[in-house]
């Protein structure tokens, strides 16, 4: 089961395997490119000490063109071929980890005597099940879009002594296969150059060199357009390539209305506009026929339409999508609880933050219209990715029911502990707490309104945040929660109850976050202490 720190340690190590995969775009020939992704793999992000990329040549085998992490085996096989049907042996008997290839010491010793050069060394068996042995082998292929093999990427000796968990297969993955978009791009690089130098020599290798960029424009497997530059058409597109028009679901004819700047999300112009046509990259969305987006990666140069023509802008389009979703996903994990989906304590803090600054709200308007604080204000942090108090420039302060300067509603704050869960798991075991809590968590959700949100804190606490209540709606709410929380749950055959105690807290502007929650915290526990001296009572 996850620690409670880990979404801070895998948002630090998305921010940290973005930056390495951004520097993969900073190489500018083949040789540099595949030199990055062997240092790159050696970072920390990824937490391997040894790696080596192993390139497809034209004949099919397979030389190892990088080495990071050791000089000794750089010297040792830098620079040695291995056959492809040695290599192709290797990849079809590992465990497949999702796309990586992973063959453990105890199946690898039939690999000893083949051609392609290694650095294995044997060592004493593991001590644990999942530490690292030295004769395991990782692999993870790259590939292009249209399925070709363009390189392995062999990592070796993770730096915590252990196999790699979901995390860090999830994180090779997604780094090979941005390292396969690199090679396929340096590869697209070095073809377009060789054109260019090809058009400088004379008219004859100006024809050719012409028809051998239109056979990379047209056939490319990215996305490729060509723009005006300058003029009151500045920016329309004059030429499309197939592979485009695939992406964004639109014929030639169509797209070239268009410009960039007419299919971009709204939300992206800005980046879009900051983009240099000289050079400029960007990752943003455009628009497809269908009305959907898909994200992309925009890279410009401008470049002569002919010997002494006008000059055109070229843009290469590459498909993100899944990388993105990828983001996206590693993000979602470390925001929200890895049991019931809901955010986690981090992000309720963030959501709570938002709304509150640390400035109380004047009674008498001394702050101006909507109490605004002074211009120029920043943000300030408690702990990482918390916010504490932040300062707005166009800010509409919060303010409890009963406090002046309201309406008589407020941001009300539901704290939510579970009344009999820790008898069901000594009974029934985690499994069936488990089950217990992700149909709390449902049910929760089917009592509350869209905007609001409903958090867990860890355990069995949960935290409902509920803006536009007045006491009594929030009282009605925790009583509708407590009532949707008292059914029986069937889990495995059997009926369990689980009873709830809330306490309800008002969020305002001049508290902090944890506050705001011991607050509610305190009230809950003193509705739980009422509520059981009143059983006793009874009984």
């Amino acid at each position: 089961m996850e620690t409670e720190t880990e979404p801070y340690v895998r948002l630090a190590s998305l921010r940290e395997l973005h930056q390495v995969v951004a520097k993969l775009n900073t190489a500018r020939s083949m040789a540099d490119t595949l030199q990055t992704i062997a240092d790159g793999a050696v970072d920390a992000a990824l937490g391997f000490q040894l790696a080596a990329v192993n390139l497809v040549k034209p004949d099919g085998d397979l030389v190892v063109a990088a080495v990071a992490g050791n000089d000794d085996a750089e010297a040792a096989i830098a620079g040695r071929t291995g056959s492809r049907e040695s290599w192709e042996r290797r990849l079809e008997m590992g465990e497949r980890w999702g796309e990586l290839r992973f063959i453990p010491y105890t199946e690898g010793w039939v690999l000893d005597h083949d051609d392609v050069p290694q650095w294995h060394i044997t060592g004493p068996a593991p001590r644990y099940p999942d530490e690292w042995h030295p004769m395991d082998r990782l692999f993870a292929p790259m590939y292009a879009p249209d399925g070709e093999l363009l390189a392995v990427l062999e990592v070796d000796r993770p730096r915590d002594g252990r196999r790699p968990g979901p995390w860090g297969r999830e994180a090779l993955q997604l780094y090979a296969s941005q390292a396969a978009i690199a090679v396929s791009n340096a590869r697209l690089r070095g073809n377009m150059q060789r054109a260019l130098i090809r058009l400088e020599r004379d008219q004859q290798a100006l024809r050719a060199s012409e028809e051998s960029f239109r056979q990379a424009f047209e056939y490319a497997p990215s996305g490729m357009a060509i723009a005006e530059v300058g003029g009151e058409a500045n920016g329309r597109l004059i030429k499309v390539n197939d592979a485009l028009c695939r992406l964004l679901g639109r014929p030639g004819a169509v797209l070239r209305r268009y410009s960039f700047a007419d299919l971009v999300h709204p939300e992206d112009t800005g980046v879009l506009l900051r983009t240099s046509a000289e050079g400029g990259r960007a990752e943003l969305r455009l628009a497809r026929r269908d009305g959907s987006y898909v994200w992309v990666s925009l890279r410009n140069s401008v470049v002569a339409d002919a010997a002494d023509g006008p000059q055109v802008q070229l843009t290469h389009v590459e498909d993100i999508e899944e990388r993105k979703r990828h983001e996206l996903a590693l993000a979602h994990r470390a925001s929200h609880d890895s049991l019931t989906g809901l955010p986690n304590s981090a992000e309720l803090k963030a959501r709570l933050g938002s709304r509150i600054c640390d400035r109380a709200p004047d009674p008498f308007g001394h702050a101006g219209v909507h109490g605004l604080p002074a211009a120029g204000a920043v943000d300030a942090f408690e702990g990482f990715g918390t916010p504490r108090r932040r300062h707005y420039d166009h800010h509409e302060h919060v303010v409890a029911p009963d406090e002046p300067g309201g309406d008589g509603k407020g941001l009300a704050v539901l704290f939510c502990d579970l009344d009999g869960f820790k008898s069901i798991n000594d009974r029934f075991g985690h499994v069936c707490g488990d089950a217990v809590l992700i149909e709390v968590a449902r049910r929760l959700e089917q009592g509350v309104r869209d905007n609001d949100t409903v958090a867990r804190l860890g355990g069995d606490e949960f935290v409902v945040l509920a803006e536009g209540l007045g006491p009594a709606e929030a009282s009605d709410l925790a009583v509708r929660l407590r009532n949707g929380i008292i059914p029986p749950i069937r889990v495995e055959g059997r009926a369990v109850r689980v009873g709830a105690s809330f306490g309800i807290g008002w969020a305002a502007c001049g508290m902090t976050t944890e506050e705001v929650l011991e607050s509610a915290d305190q009230r809950m526990y003193v509705e739980k202490r009422s509520r059981s001296q009143g059983r006793r009572r009874a009984g």
